[in-house]
């Protein structure tokens, strides 16, 4: 089974860069013919250009929530996207109209596809450094992707 583990995010918007600091923990952690670790900063409809040739996808990204505490970790599926699907334009697509969108046009997606958002608490200042609370949770995210991994 071709694995992907994919870190989003941009690493210096503070908290939004949690994504990509789990996936650079975990490069050195796994044997690249085994899992693809990789991370990237895109959104949209460029989104699904990475998730084409792998049968699972752990995708690990930063969320706001409304009533979410910083460092909190929600293991989710794409189907807990679907109430948020719109598209104001092709320039505005999120994560579930983007998949639902692949899944129309044909495009092979993963089977499995498992998402790890951490609460965040800062998306907007330039800081190559997670808030305090979020970094805590950078190696917590890190075991539960290996838990992932290892089936459990």
């Amino acid at each position: 089974m071709k694995t992907l583990v994919l870190g989003l995010g941009n690493p210096i918007l503070s908290d939004d860069g949690v994504g990509i600091r789990v996936a650079q923990e975990l490069k050195d952690s796994l044997d690249p013919a085994e899992v693809t670790v990789t991370e990237a900063g895109v959104a949209g409809l460029d989104f699904l250009d990475l998730l084409t040739p792998y049968d699972k996808a752990i995708i690990i990204d930063a969320i706001q929530t409304r009533e979410g505490k910083p460092g909190q970790v929600y293991r989710l599926k794409p189907e807990d996207f679907m109430a948020t699907q719109h598209a104001c334009s092709p320039h505005d697509v999120n994560f579930a109209t983007a998949l639902e969108l692949g899944r129309r046009l044909g495009i092979l997606l993963p089977q499995e596809i498992v998402v790890f958002a951490v609460e965040v608490e800062n998306v907007t200042t330039f800081n190559e450094r997670c808030t305090p609370k979020v970094a805590q949770t950078v190696p917590v995210v890190v075991d539960m992707v290996m838990r992932e991994l290892n089936g459990g």
